[in-house]
């Protein structure tokens, strides 16, 4: 999968190119705002123009949309009803009555138990970003002791959490590997395969070929983990 950019006029569009086997060409506007072209494997740059050129009005329809569907889903008022991600699947929101703040997942639902009013959006929010942190803390210390195993490292880095507008993970060398908070909302396949990209970036500091065979043989799909990673939540 590659990252490129259509020009057309003044309008200028990022999209996603994914080759396959295929006879067709499709457009996929994800609500992410990721635009994604699958094609065949020998369609050339000068078909794909073409088609983007074609598909214009269409695109610039799908883009006014979603991100006005983008902006109304950001401004969560975090009452029963709603939506949130957790480990790639969406919960729907439950807020109820109870003698002690917390939260239980419980069936595809995340359940809420506040001591205040349900109707007190703050206090429910505060109670979600903390059930969100214990969670990040166990699976992300449990995905990478899992992911270490697959190495025979001379040291293990310190694992540590910080946000991070444009990547997932990153390595620091000889100190640390960072991940993103935002992965908590991804599968443990996704986060898995982040772990696993910076680990072996202890051994191959660069995206060379030696890399991407060292990350093949840790993880056999990982062109495909990374594309689901990055379609749904980039």
């Amino acid at each position: 999968m590659e990252e490129l950019t259509f020009e057309y006029g003044k309008y200028s569009y990022k999209y996603f190119l994914v080759r396959q086997d295929r006879k067709t060409v499709s457009l996929i506007m994800q609500p992410s705002l990721s635009l994604v072209l699958k094609c065949p494997l020998q369609y050339s740059e000068e078909k794909i123009n073409k088609f983007l050129k074609r598909k214009w009005s269409w695109l610039e329809k799908q883009i006014a949309y979603f991100k006005k569907y983008s902006k109304q889903s950001r401004k969560k008022e975090y009452v029963s009803g709603e939506s949130f991600l957790y480990l790639g699947r969406l919960h729907k929101l439950i807020i109820k009555k109870g003698g002690k703040d917390g939260v239980k997942l419980d069936r595809g639902r995340l359940n809420i138990i506040t001591t205040k009013s349900v109707a007190d959006s703050g206090h429910n929010k505060k109670i979600l970003k903390q059930w969100y942190q214990f969670r990040m803390d166990i699976i992300f210390e449990d995905e990478y002791k899992k992911a270490l195993k697959k190495f025979k490292l001379y040291f293990t880095p310190k694992l540590i959490t910080r946000k991070m507008n444009k990547r997932w993970g990153s390595y620091l060398s000889g100190k640390k590997i960072i991940l993103n908070p935002k992965l908590i909302h991804a599968s443990k396949e996704c986060i898995s395969y982040v772990i696993t990209h910076e680990l072996c970036h202890m051994i191959h500091r660069s995206h060379n070929k030696d890399f991407y065979k060292l990350l093949k043989s840790k993880i056999h799909n990982w062109e495909q983990v990374k594309e689901k990673l990055e379609l749904r939540f980039v």
